[in-house]
């Protein structure tokens, strides 16, 4: 493979420096800037802080509310993680043994990407509305009274579905190039080794697609702790506070709407500490049983 030069030994740091002028300026400036107001109390007005130290991590670690938020935000995305990865595998398997209509089938599972968190969150709540809703009638048939914005496990129930069939095309497309990538003779070969279709996807076909499936494990945790964001507020925005919210959410809540920047700055630095633990834990054990081949 040929190797490229560069005329001159400052060029490739040239070439570089948009993109970390825009990582400094959208990424390590404004995290400088909620760990320093972390360790104040802040005038939403802006009229002055006050130095409190490590006040506000105590405050919001041993408040009970925040613990309630942080269980419920571990389960809300380990579930979201592994119903979304589940059901983006299953499909891209049926889509890659589809021989006629494939390109129908694949354009019809991958359009639900272009759907915004946002406008995902809208369509969610027609499909669970009270009044209107069909999912709601339909589960009224099996004495299911559902009641999302006010009965916590409903609304918990209907953001965890509708985050899911929103990530679930992202999970398709990157399966689905994975198992197209299998070499036609290792497929053969399996199928002569192995009859069993199920034995064959768990020694053959899972641990090729390994490296695919890291990367979207990564990929999906990020997604279900902050880019649900648009959904959770659609779904519990102007509803009763007994709602189901994410670390996320709450960082928002007690920032922009109860102007409470110090506690918020600190819950935002938690979280980052969190999702960086959660990334090192990923990379350290998990990526040890990725078969690069």
């Amino acid at each position: 493979m040929k190797r490229v030069q560069f005329n001159s030994r400052y060029l490739p740091y040239l070439l570089l420096l948009p993109q970390f002028v825009i990582i400094a300026i959208f990424f390590y400036w404004p995290s400088a800037q909620a760990i320093t107001s972390s360790f104040y109390i802040e005038d939403p007005f802006g009229f002055g802080s006050s130095f409190v130290g490590l006040s506000n991590y105590t405050d919001a670690l041993s408040s009970p509310e925040y613990q309630k938020i942080a269980r419920f935000t571990v389960a809300y995305s380990l579930i979201v993680t592994f119903l979304a990865l589940s059901f983006g595998m299953l499909l891209a398997l049926k889509a890659d043994a589809v021989i006629r209509g494939q390109s129908s089938y694949k354009t019809l599972l991958i359009a639900v990407y272009a759907i915004a968190p946002p406008v995902a969150g809208l369509i969610g709540m027609m499909m669970f509305d009270q009044h209107i809703g069909p999912f709601v009638r339909l589960v009224a048939f099996f004495g299911w009274d559902m009641k999302v914005g006010i009965n916590y496990y409903d609304t918990a129930f209907a953001m965890i579905m509708v985050a899911v069939w929103n990530q679930i095309p992202y999970n398709f497309i990157f399966f689905l190039s994975g198992l197209q990538g299998i070499p036609a003779s290792i497929r053969e070969a399996a199928a002569i080794d192995c009859k069993s279709g199920t034995r064959r996807f768990w020694t053959v076909i899972l641990p090729l697609l390994t490296p695919t499936a890291f990367f979207l494990l990564v990929i999906n945790m990020t997604y279900s702790l902050f880019d649900t964001f648009g959904i959770i507020d659609v779904i519990v925005k102007d509803k009763p506070a007994n709602n189901p919210i994410t670390l996320v959410y709450k960082v928002y809540l007690d920032g922009f709407r109860g102007n409470d920047l110090g506690s918020s700055s600190a819950q935002s630095v938690i979280l980052m500490i969190i999702v960086l633990v959660l990334t090192l834990i990923q990379f350290r054990f998990i990526e040890r049983r990725v078969h690069y081949g």
